[in-house]
């Protein structure tokens, strides 16, 4: 596991884009190679979308050849409320860039058959060839998509009911009316995210500080589901110097002084310009 820590919420952003730039254009995408990315939502990814729609617009990026498959989306609530998340995507990154609709994938929160629809989810990323490379965010409690304290580690994506904690972090979107909260969600489950052939996780903020001292110097443990991913060959943890504030000195110690190794993974950034 590797564990990259940046100053601040900014960079630790940008050095996030970067590394999903370089993966993307180092993997040579094209009509008959998608680069398959999993994607997730919340303020946390917020900084990394607006850098990656950066590279997009000064031609450094192209997301033509790339197929997305989302974490997560809210049951009931309609496809085009503003807190939904089919919104949160298309809003804050999807119709930034060039990627063709028909390649981005979310689970939808309305569908006939709740079970039938996280199963062809599921096909669907089993028909890209897998995901090459899952980005996440999690919660305060550690939980990553919708997975709550308690979740399988080897789940797959399905139906679940939202933890009041997570209900409770949530109602700020809803102009804190907790009965206006969406109290259910189709996931992915941890199981489909730790089959992607690399997973990188973004943490930022003191607030998620003891979930990240749980993900990282305590043992595997479905109370927190980051947890699993120690046992994932290719996983980054991605945070700023907040995020580490429950971790022990000689932790922080031994990451930031590996530091010089991760930064040529994003530094130099490439380029799709011709000749680049």
């Amino acid at each position: 596991m590797r564990l990259v820590i940046l100053d601040n919420y900014d960079l630790a952003s940008e050095w996030a884009a970067k590394y999903i730039c370089n993966r993307i254009i180092k993997f040579k995408p094209g009509q008959d190679r998608y680069f398959s990315l999993g994607l997730p939502t919340g303020s946390t990814p917020l900084g990394c979308y607006k850098k990656l729609i950066e590279y997009h617009k000064s031609g450094n990026l192209s997301f033509k050849y790339v197929k997305t498959f989302n974490m997560d989306e809210y049951v009931g609530l309609p496809r085009n409320h503003p807190e939904s998340y089919h919104s949160y995507m298309w809003n804050n990154f999807f119709k930034h860039i060039d990627i063709d609709p028909n390649n981005a994938h979310i689970l939808d929160g309305n569908a006939a058959d709740l079970q039938a629809e996280c199963d062809a989810f599921e096909e669907k990323i089993k028909e890209a060839g897998g995901i090459d490379l899952f980005v996440g965010g999690i919660g305060p409690d550690g939980h990553i998509a919708f997975n709550e304290p308690g979740s399988s580690l080897v789940s797959r994506t399905r139906l679940k009911t939202l933890a009041m904690d997570t209900i409770l972090a949530n109602a700020k979107y809803f102009d804190g009316d907790l009965s206006k909260v969406p109290t259910m969600a189709l996931t992915v489950g941890v199981g489909t995210v730790m089959d992607a052939r690399e997973v990188m996780i973004l943490i930022t903020g003191a607030h998620k500080a003891f979930a990240l001292y749980k993900a990282m110097e305590e043992g595997v443990n479905h109370m927190w589901t980051v947890s699993a991913f120690q046992q994932h060959p290719r996983t980054i943890f991605v945070c700023d110097e907040d995020a580490t504030l429950e971790l022990r000195v000689k932790t922080v110690k031994y990451f930031k002084g590996l530091m010089h190794v991760h930064n040529k993974l994003v530094d130099p950034l490439y380029s799709m310009k011709e000749g680049n």
